[in-house]
Order: C-alpha cells, then structure tokens, then sequence
C-alpha cells in the first residue's frame, strides 16, 4: 500500500525575468522591516525619517509623530513612499504569479488555507471597502494584483486609506503624547539592551517563517 503523497509546497511559478525585479524588490522591502525591527529603539529619535522609510508600520508612525523634531509633512510624506512602494511591489506579485503569490503569502505568514479563502470571497465583493481599509496590508494587495484591478481604481482607493490611517496615527499620538513619550524615554534609556533583544527576536521569527513555509 503506498503512503500518501506529502502536501505540495506552494512556490511561486517562473514567469520569465518580468518576474524577478518585483521579487527581489520585496525581500528588499523584508529586509529593510527586520533592520527597522533591530534598530527601532535608537533610530525612533536619532533617525525617525529613516525608520520610516524603513518601515511604515503603525506602532514607529505613533512613536515618530511626537517629539521627534519633523514636520508633519515630512512624516506623513515619507510613510506615503513607503507604503505605496510596498503596495506597488505586491499588487505587481499578485499580477504576476496570481494564485500561486497567495498561496505562498499565507503559507509564509502562518494563515489557514480557509481563512485566506475567505478573505479572498469577501475581497471579491467589497474591494473599494478593503483596500483603504486595510491600506497597509501586503496580503490585500497581492490580492488586487491577483484580481488585475486596475490603476485608476486603486491609486485614489490607497489615498484615502493612508490619509485616513496616517490623520488617525497623529490625532492619537498627540492625544496620548504623554503616555507615548514615556515609551520613547524607556526605549532610548535602554536602547542597547532592546537593540539586542529585538535582533534574536527578529531572527527567531524569520527562522520559523521560512520553517514553516518551505
């Protein structure tokens, strides 16, 4: 009696050299999110448009939007970049590889099958709600490159999600400026130690991603 066959890992398929800028282009992107996850506790005041455009993640916009010594513009600015750049390289994945890109973004980020499927069907029905939504998200975007959505549809749908986002970031950052400031005093009093433990944090995580998805 043969034993069953293994599950079949998802790869993305070769679609010619097209395809390989927007991949390197992406683990660039992860490269530069693990440098910000390492170098956050002492770049959040010495560097904070750097960590920015290192990572435009919610917690360093907050963190950023206070006593950091940059306009608002500056702020706001550089977080647009960088999430449309981000936003750009993942529509392309999803455009490219289709369901093959999906398969791959939640195998490697640990998400069921079902749950991604899900997503999908609820992405079908209510894209012009998501997209701003969930403006941040790489998953979203691979999945409207997937669905081939065109340009003029998602440019204005990404404006106003990150606008909405990035209003809503500052207008709880100064709402809540002395709380966050504690945080930054006790990031940059420790930061060396946090430095350290944020890099074996980072490289444990990566391990089992790449465990889990290969």
């Amino acid at each position: 009696m043969s034993e069953p066959a293994a599950a079949e890992t998802p790869r993305l398929e070769p679609v010619g050299a097209r395809g390989v800028p927007w991949v390197v282009a992406f683990v660039g992107l992860v490269v530069c999110t693990n440098v910000a996850n390492s170098v956050f506790a002492s770049w959040v005041t010495g560097h904070p448009l750097g960590l920015l455009a290192l990572s435009s993640r919610n917690r360093y916009m907050a963190f950023t939007a206070i006593d950091s010594g940059i306009a608002w513009w500056q702020w706001a600015g550089v977080g647009v970049v960088r999430l449309g750049v981000a936003a750009i390289v993942c529509h392309m994945l999803g455009r490219l590889y289709g369901d093959a890109a999906l398969k791959w973004f939640w195998k490697f980020m640990g998400m069921s099958e079902s749950g991604v499927r899900q997503f999908e069907r609820q992405f079908d029905s209510a894209e012009v709600a998501l997209v701003p939504l969930f403006v941040g998200s790489n998953l979203v975007f691979v999945l409207t490159g997937a669905a081939r959505s065109s340009w003029r549809k998602l440019v204005p749908l990404f404006l106003i999600g990150a606008a909405a986002r990035f209003a809503l970031i500052w207008w709880l950052a100064n709402a809540f400026e002395s709380q966050l400031r504690r945080v930054v005093d006790f990031l940059t009093r420790y930061q060396w130690p946090i430095i350290g433990i944020s890099v074996a944090v980072v490289v444990l995580a990566n391990v089992r991603n790449f465990r889990r998805g290969r």
